[in-house]
């Protein structure tokens, strides 16, 4: 990549893409003093891993044009203005169909950053086949900022059971309130059957601790218990991309974490934050190899006693 200032603009060049970042000094959040440039250099050093991670799935983006605290909005569509070199896809919706952003490469990123995208989500089904899911995604999502051991105990109960279903766990913090739990999956079957496979995964381990955890997605009916959330494993759910900043003060991150971090007293959802990632980027990558221990479901199925297909 290189970089050249073009008056109040600066124009970033990735091989034969070009982005030209306009008013890089605007502040985006105001009690951290992080401009867009800080935004945009942001999803510069993150785009190998977060390509790797989050590359090829429909894209939703999270904007904030004016910053965090005028207030943003959620878009799904891929903008006409957007560039022809941003690759799209059709995904069929309820009425009709949406053109989604597909990522592909640090110069999409680094766009999609100069349009004010401070979060970016994506699909479970990647845009070969946004069907068919290669992922389930397991939200631990507390009633309060003063539950995070429970939320720790959660993840620990979910990784006990997937392995024992025969399915590989990923970590990750949020960036927001709780944690990830990412398993990588086959991608042989539509969500009307994947969805109700992850219901009955969260229920076996709500079952387990009643008391601490509901799959009750009512904030009312929780009663300060953990919130397991399964409903992002259907059709049109999205989940935070790995590596995405969170419109929250202090700009925290989403990290995918070692589960031995889990042990860290320190750890929160919000524990890592932008000035964090130099530094996180140098260890090793806790999801490498992800989509290589893709498993089939039929064993966990047979577990839960749902036959397979």
């Amino acid at each position: 990549m290189s970089r050249a200032p073009t008056g109040d603009r600066v124009e970033l060049r990735f091989g034969r893409y070009t982005v030209s970042v306009g008013n890089p000094d605007k502040v985006l959040f105001p009690g951290d003093g992080l401009t867009k440039l800080d935004l945009v250099e942001h999803y510069r050093r993150v785009a190998p891993a977060m390509v790797q991670h989050a590359g090829g799935r429909p894209v939703t983006i999270q904007r904030f044009p004016d910053g965090i605290g005028a207030g943003g909005f959620f878009q799904k569509h891929a903008s006409n203005h957007f560039p022809d070199w941003i690759e799209r896809v059709t995904v069929p919706k309820a009425g009709g169909t949406v053109e989604h952003v597909v990522i592909q490469r640090a110069a999409d990123l680094v766009y999609l950053a100069d349009q004010g995208a401070i979060a970016v989500h994506v699909a479970l089904a990647p845009a070969a086949h946004v069907d068919r899911p290669d992922r389930m995604v397991f939200d631990l999502d507390p009633s309060g900022d003063d539950e995070f051991e429970a939320v720790r105990d959660g993840a620990r109960l979910l990784r006990e059971l997937l392995d024992d279903l025969g399915l590989v766990p990923y970590l990750m913090t949020t960036g927001s309130r709780g944690l990830h739990v990412v398993t990588p999956i086959a991608g042989t079957e539509p969500f009307d059957e994947i969805a109700p496979l992850a219901e009955a995964v969260a229920r076996a381990v709500a079952e387990r601790e009643p008391d601490r955890y509901t799959v009750e997605a009512r904030k009312a009916q929780r009663r300060g218990r953990v919130y397991i959330d399964w409903m992002r494993n259907q059709y049109s759910q999205t989940a935070v991309a790995p590596w995405s900043l969170r419109p929250k003060p202090g700009a925290p991150v989403a990290v995918p974490l070692d589960w031995g971090e889990l042990e860290d007293p320190e750890l929160t959802s919000r524990r890592y934050r932008i000035g964090d990632v130099p530094a996180l980027l140098e260890r090793p990558d806790p999801w490498s190899g992800m989509a290589r221990r893709a498993r089939s479901t039929d064993r966990a199925r047979r577990r839960l006693g749902r036959p397979p297909r």
